[in-house]
């Protein structure tokens, strides 16, 4: 029977585990319904059309300003970076929306995982990976919507000149411009209206982007910080033998059992983040090298404080990619660490038949679960190089 103490210790501790990606994806509705309440049912739906009507109110009229109204190469491809920025947003928006149910089971199996905890040090081991997940999610969220915020700041901030007729007026020019022919934004309020509207859209594609980044992130971690028990008991199985054979056999079944169920987990992990790390991965090197190209230009015109949002915008993007990708790599060598230490323990201590079942940890370790980019390529630190070679091949282009 489960002591109700591990119950509500458990579910305390997933709650601080999780705490920022609800933060993140509550506000725009993509935070999964873990408990069905009639006031959730009722303003989620309200919470996401909001969201997404703000967000096509900008990206589109800007779309359409870069299709028909924009001649100038150079102006094109000022305008590009920002929408490109939102249509990322827009699609992990969407993604984190569609695997509701995915995110959800996740977020449940973590639960039980911390609930069926019995011993302090397994406790204290899974709280050193919850903290780096939150470390990772907190530097994630500074970043991102920093470096998004101050660019957006910087842009708006300064006032430009307009002739309308024969009328001159002051207007704040905007990340992403409207196509004139639906809305003319040079003119107050709707300037202002207008401004406003783009710092919404901005923090709500960043969020989304925050927390698909950082909920892989949180993911990966309790995963990892499970196979860190695994190890463990892995160490102990030959202590249980010099007891009794059949405590080392129950302890075997026992470490079979939670091996696939760690297992289950990542696979349940890499059908959520395939989609959301291809489009990040190839839109973060897209981003990197027009914002590599903004740079250039600054350097040229010596714009200080641009030069200081573009450059952390080029780091912010640069840290998405990086941490898809250290996540992959770490949790592959961790599951292949698996069967190195299933086959470096005193197997040759162990009851004959004991022994013989450590074969199917250890083949099971061979096939490892890697996390990928829509299944196209693997997500490791050499993809993480190949993206930093790329974006600055086609800076070069440019």
């Amino acid at each position: 029977m489960t002591n109700p103490k591990h119950v509500a210790s458990g579910k305390l501790d997933n709650d601080y585990s999780l705490q920022l990606n609800r933060w993140f994806l509550k506000p725009i509705g993509a935070w999964p319904c873990i408990v069905s309440r009639t006031t959730w049912t009722i303003f989620l739906p309200l919470q996401i059309v909001i969201s997404w009507i703000i967000v096509a109110i900008i990206t589109v009229p800007c779309l359409l300003h870069v299709l028909f109204e924009v001649k100038d190469i150079q102006t094109r491809l000022h305008v590009i970076g920002p929408l490109l920025h939102r249509l990322i947003g827009w699609v992990n928006y969407w993604t984190l929306l569609n695997c509701s149910d995915d995110i959800r089971n996740c977020i449940l199996h973590m639960e039980t995982d911390w609930k069926t905890m019995r011993k302090t040090e397994d406790r204290e081991v899974m709280l050193q990976y919850a903290k780096f997940g939150r470390f990772l999610a907190i530097v994630c969220g500074l970043i991102m919507h920093g470096g998004t915020l101050l660019f957006s700041i910087v842009k708006s901030i300064k006032t430009i000149t307009v002739t309308i007729g024969n009328e001159t007026f002051l207007t704040h020019p905007m990340t992403c411009p409207s196509y004139s022919k639906i809305i003319d934004t040079r003119l107050s309020p709707v300037n202002e209206i207008a401004i406003v509207m783009q710092f919404t859209s901005t923090l709500i594609v960043s969020s989304a982007t925050v927390g698909a980044c950082s909920l892989t992130a949180v993911f990966a971690m309790h995963a990892c910080g499970q196979l860190n028990l695994l190890y463990s008991q892995l160490n102990k199985l030959v202590e249980d033998q010099e007891k009794e054979n059949y405590i080392a056999e129950r302890r075997l079944a026992s470490i079979v059992s939670h091996h696939l169920r760690v297992l289950s987990f990542i696979s349940r992990v890499e059908s959520i983040i395939h989609k959301i790390a291809l489009v990040e991965l190839v839109g973060s090197t897209i981003a990197m090298c027009l914002v590599g190209y903004y740079i250039i230009l600054d350097l040229n015109a010596l714009n200080k404080a641009k030069l200081i949002s573009d450059f952390i915008v080029y780091v912010s993007l640069a840290f998405n990619s990086f941490i898809f990708c250290y996540i992959g790599e770490t949790l592959t060598e961790q599951c292949k660490r698996v069967g190195e230490i299933a086959y470096m323990t005193n197997w040759y201590k162990l009851h004959h038949k004991t022994a013989l079942n450590l074969v199917l940890i250890i083949a099971q370790s061979n096939n490892v679960i890697k996390l990928t980019a829509g299944k196209l390529f693997q997500l490791s630190m050499t993809t993480f190089g190949d993206i930093i070679k790329s974006s600055v091949i086609y800076l070069n282009m440019l």
